[in-house]
């Protein structure tokens, strides 16, 4: 069986600034997100690693690589999704975030799921 074509997999992001626990002097931004993972194939699939690649206003990046997402390795059957929240910090206002979960079919196909970029801005700061 070939790779799954990454349509098979959809998802949707949505980000907010944590005021609260950021402190622009040091400059430290504070960011979450809530992620949905839809399974629009018709396979099983389990997700089980992570890789992200986060960048900020300056061009810094920053690389993320793990296992699972907040601490699980999700199965999710066709027409399933799997939602979760997480944050991140950047040292500039701006940024933006993107990668590919790591996943595998019951029949041990392994295939990425990209994470299409997504924006990571403090409110204001884009004119």
């Amino acid at each position: 069986m070939p790779n799954m074509p990454d349509s098979a997999i959809s998802i949707s992001v949505q980000t907010r600034y944590l005021k609260e626990q950021s402190h622009p002097a040091q400059p430290l931004y504070a960011f979450a997100y809530h992620i949905t993972i839809h399974n629009q194939g018709k396979e099983t699939v389990t997700l089980l690693t992570r890789h992200w690649i986060i960048t900020d206003s300056d061009g810094k990046r920053q690389e993320v690589q793990g296992e699972g997402v907040v601490g699980q390795q999700p199965t999710l059957a066709p027409g399933e999704s799997f939602d979760y929240s997480s944050g991140a910090t950047l040292k500039t206002p701006v940024g933006t975030m993107e990668g590919s979960y790591g996943m595998v079919t019951l029949d041990g196909t392994a295939f990425n799921a990209a994470i299409p970029p997504f924006l990571l801005a403090v409110p204001g700061s884009i004119n």
